[in-house]
Formats: structure tokens, sequence, C-alpha cells
């Protein structure tokens, strides 16, 4: 679990984060959305020990986050940037994968084993010799996904890894952060400015210029139009065409999680007409 306790967080007198409080429950998938400027990256950054706290406090499985503690807690946790690029060192992509268990005293074999099991799941078996800046971004983001992965953290935090994504490599890496959700028993935190993507998860933390507005679930979030429009939110397709439905049919109750929901959706509503 991750409890955030009045965390503030300020960068050359200027608060950036203001008096945070929330939780997250182990193995959870939460996605932090928000505008440019709500602190979403920020927040990331101090949950995994990148910056200090300014005030307040994070607390991971019960442990207080310190300078003293802070290898211990890292151990526990990964973070895939925004730009693949940046977590890339080795001369070729099995070796990047293996640079973090490097330092666990490892046996070859063991490492072995653990870099092709995790490329196997990754659909980048393929991939293992090649020269990670060769490699297209959605295959450069599987990489850096599997360098994270191989360590078995207990909490990953994806911040927007699809910025760099075309719109294949950003369903593909969707994709995959739903499947790690489903099947495995980690906690994911999601950086986001995608809405859709967002309403896939189990909760939803919207800040906005460093304060946290709404927790809620997402179809608590679909359902509150008002909040949604008072914080110049550009809403998904799939929920403006719902709530101009709602406007033409009162018993209209609960709106669809994803776009793909939405033709059977329609098609209801078109035989009650």
């Amino acid at each position: 679990m991750i409890v955030v306790e009045n965390l503030y967080f300020s960068y050359k007198d200027v608060e950036i984060l203001q008096n945070l409080n929330f939780c997250i429950n182990s193995g959870k998938w939460i996605s932090i959305i928000g505008g440019n400027g709500s602190g979403k990256s920020t927040l990331a950054r101090i949950l995994v020990g990148l910056l200090p706290i300014s005030k307040g406090k994070v607390i991971i499985d019960n442990i207080v986050l310190t300078e003293e503690n802070l290898f211990l807690l890292r151990a526990r946790m990964g973070i895939i940037f925004q730009n693949p690029d940046y977590q890339f060192i080795g001369c070729d992509v099995k070796h990047d994968i293996a640079f973090g268990l490097e330092n666990q005293n490892l046996s070859r074999e063991v490492m072995e084993n653990k870099i092709f099991n995790i490329a196997e799941k990754l659909n980048i078996l393929h991939l293992l010799d090649c020269n990670p800046q060769e490699l297209s971004g959605g295959q450069k983001q599987r990489v850096a996904i599997a360098s994270v992965l191989v360590m078995e953290p207990k909490i990953i935090i994806f911040d927007e890894p699809t910025s760099f994504l075309d719109p294949q490599g950003t369903q593909e890496i969707y994709n995959l952060i739903e499947d790690l959700h489903q099947n495995n028993n980690i906690t994911l935190i999601t950086i986001t400015h995608d809405w859709e993507f967002a309403f896939r998860s189990d909760e939803i933390i919207f800040l906005q210029k460093g304060n946290l507005l709404k927790k809620d679930i997402p179809i608590n979030f679909m359902k509150d139009e008002i909040f949604l429009k008072n914080n110049f939110i550009n809403l998904p397709l799939f929920l403006k065409l719902y709530y101009r439905l709602q406007q033409d049919f009162n018993r209209l109750s609960k709106p669809p999680i994803i776009l793909s929901k939405l033709k059977d959706f329609l098609w209801q509503y078109n035989l009650k007409m």
C-alpha cells in the first residue's frame, strides 16, 4: 500500500504540489491525470525517490520514505519514463534488461533465464541482440518495461509511456499495461492525459495546479458531468455521445467504460427509441 500524507513539493519558492492526501491499495491500478503543470510527473518522481519531499510524507508498505531507506524502497518499485531512451545504457537489448540484475549476485544461468522469460512474455525475444537505438518507439518502450519487470517490483509507475508513440504503438502499450493488471499482483500507477485509457483503471486521481481535486472510481467520474466540464476536461467522444443521448433519454444510467462498448450501447439505445 502507498499512503501519501500532507505532501508538499516546492521548487524555487513555487509550490508544485500542495497538501496531497491519498492512499493506493496493493494490487490496484490507479491513473493520475491532469493538464500540463498539474504536478503529475512531479508526484511520480517523488514516489520513487527521484525528488525530495518538501513537507509531509510518503509511506510504502508501512515504511516511511526517507533518504536512509531509499535504496530499500527502490527495490520494490520501478518507473517507465515518457522517453524510453532515458533508460538505455547497454549496447544491446539483452544487456539493458540485464543491467539491474547484475547487482543481485545472481548466477549467469539464473540471469539468462530471467531475461529469456521476460523477453518471451513481452514478445521481444527477437530483439535481444539489437541495438536499442535501432528499434521503433513501441519496441523501445517494451524493452524499457522489460528492464523494470525483470526486477520483479511490487509497484510500477508509467509516466506517460506513450507520449512518443504513434497510435498503433500507443494501443500496444495500453494493452500491455491492462494485461499486467489482470494477470499480475502488481500495483500500477499510470500518469496520463488520455481519459479513455484512464477509465480502464480501478481508480482515477485528478490533479489541477498541484491540488488533488478528486479521487474516485471511473464510473463516478463519468457520471459527474458538471465536475468534468467545470475543470475544462476535453471529454472522450464516447462520453460526449453519452451525455448527448442522456438529454433525450433520461433513463440511461451507466455509460460505457471504453469506446469499444459504444456500439452495443448505441444499439440498445436505438432499440428503445
